[in-house]
């Protein structure tokens, strides 16, 4: 004979879960709406903009802009610091 054991619901860890999703997403909204606030935009310029700063040719600051995933990988390669930035920019939304 087995056991009788209740059947497991999963409705209070779907609203948890919800929930967590919900926060996270949040916190990529404040962490994009920070960068777009506080770094310069140098658009697709982005990996000649970090390398220029990587080798001396440019001043240091904070950027971000576009890059492909190629690009991305090669600037990591050379050990220049790189982040994507979580979200979708408001200009690729519909």
């Amino acid at each position: 004979m087995a056991p009788n054991l209740g059947k497991k619901s999963n409705t209070s860890g779907t609203l948890t879960d919800q929930n967590k999703s919900a926060e996270i997403t949040q916190m990529m909204s404040r962490m994009r709406e920070h960068v777009e606030n506080n770094f310069d935009y140098v658009g697709e310029k982005f990996a000649s903009e970090a390398r220029a700063m990587h080798y001396g040719d440019s001043e240091e600051r904070d950027i971000y802009g576009e890059s492909s995933l190629q690009e991305a990988k090669e600037l990591v390669e050379e050990g220049i610091p790189v982040t994507p930035i979580p979200g979708v920019p408001d200009k690729l939304k519909n």
